[in-house]
């Protein structure tokens, strides 16, 4: 099965049904979908920030099982370094977040599906797939 790393916002977009979820449905369906630690880090943050309840949160918990999370890891904390060193020598900033999340699909060798595809830019070797 071929392997998809997909970004913390694609990922909201699905688990909320917003219109632009059906954009990446071709780009999901029939892939193992995985998700960085660091996407998991960021919608629990959202939990907080935007005081959901329990009800919510635990419809979140459930959708989030159709992913494989991916933890931290020696490689991916060297993969996550390169990305950092690379974009900053490309002249371009990216995010601690998004870098993991870049990293992510590097160590894996797979595609990141977003719909922040500027986010990703001066990443070399990575392959970006976004509707925006």
């Amino acid at each position: 099965m071929i392997e998809v790393v997909v970004d913390t916002d694609v990922v909201s977009f699905v688990f909320k049904n917003h219109p632009i979820a059906t954009r990446y449905d071709i780009e999901l369906v029939g892939r193992a979908a995985l998700v960085s630690f660091m996407s998991v880090a960021e919608l629990e943050r959202w939990t907080l920030q935007h005081r959901w309840g329990a009800q919510r949160i635990h419809w979140l918990h459930v959708y989030l099982r159709r992913f494989t999370v991916v933890p931290s890891s020696p490689d991916l904390c060297r993969a996550w370094a390169r990305v950092m060193v690379d974009a900053q020598a490309a002249g371009r900033r990216i995010e601690c977040a998004d870098a993991w999340i870049a990293a992510t699909a590097l160590l894996y060798q797979a595609p990141l599906i977003t719909h922040n595809r500027g986010h990703f830019l001066g990443v070399p070797g990575l392959q970006v797939v976004s509707h925006s």
